[in-house]
């Protein structure tokens, strides 16, 4: 009788490990294969970023040789490559060096818009604010006062890597506009401050004391003085020999 008891209790436990199989086996063999495909796809997506990374490499090296080689056609190129393959660090490198090409051909626009994508490429501040910082030095002549500021001043914020650079250069922007206190103002924390490089110490102690000494208020005179002399010698010659056919004489016709 104790056999036909423990006979019917085993039927009931198989029958119920059957129900929980049919439960949850399809269950654990789909978690199962999500993370199988989840690892297979981590791993595709790791190998294709090695081998981006592979090929931005080599690019990247083409653009340096091309640049040693003095060809910068060759090497835009080997760095738009670079650019377009590569991961974020390769990419804003790469940028910043066909930004660099921009400026040596006199494309300033192009080479601000390259370096602006390259500061909004990367996240390490080493080379997101370098980058940021380049742009702004190329526009302190041309833009106005509100946009260096814009761009400069997030970089001037604390245990920024180039806070030193952009302080100075807005400094400069702001003698350049006539705004001698602020510039004074900024020089003097520079100056005084200890991470400063020394270099940028010697270049604000100057800046101050051409300040203090009268000289420095008047540097946008000076600068749009000598900006407009070199627009007129640049003018003079063109005028000479435009003058030139007019001035000279008839010839006197030939009688037979």
């Amino acid at each position: 009788m104790v056999d036909v008891f423990d006979q019917v209790e085993e039927e009931l436990r198989s029958d119920r490990y059957k129900r929980l199989a049919r439960t949850w086996l399809p269950v654990v063999g789909g978690v199962l294969l999500v993370a199988l495909i989840a690892a297979l796809a981590w791993w595709g997506w790791q190998k294709m970023e090695t081998s981006k990374a592979d090929k931005a490499s080599i690019a990247y090296q083409r653009g340096l040789e091309s640049l040693e080689a003095n060809n910068p056609v060759g090497a835009d190129a080997a760095f738009r490559q670079a650019a377009e393959e590569g991961n974020a660090a390769y990419k804003a490198l790469a940028l910043q060096h066909r930004a660099g090409i921009a400026v040596q051909a006199n494309r300033i626009t192009d080479a601000v818009a390259l370096f602006d994508e390259a500061a909004k490429t990367s996240r390490d501040p080493l080379i997101a604010d370098a980058a940021s910082w380049k742009a702004a030095m190329l526009l302190v002549d041309t833009a106005s006062l509100e946009d260096i500021q814009a761009r400069l001043e997030p970089l001037i914020e604390e245990d920024r890597p180039f806070r030193a650079f952009a302080r100075y250069t807005l400094a400069m922007a702001q003698l350049q506009h006539g705004k001698v206190a602020e510039a004074r103002s900024g020089l003097v924390v520079l100056k005084n401050s200890l991470d400063t490089p020394r270099e940028l110490t010697q270049g604000a102690d100057l800046t101050i004391a051409a300040i203090d000494s009268g000289v420095a208020p008047n540097l946008k005179q000076i600068v749009d003085a000598m900006a407009a002399a070199e627009a007129a010698a640049a003018a003079r010659p063109a005028q000479v020999g435009q003058g030139a056919p007019a001035a000279a004489p008839a010839a006197a016709p030939v009688r037979p």
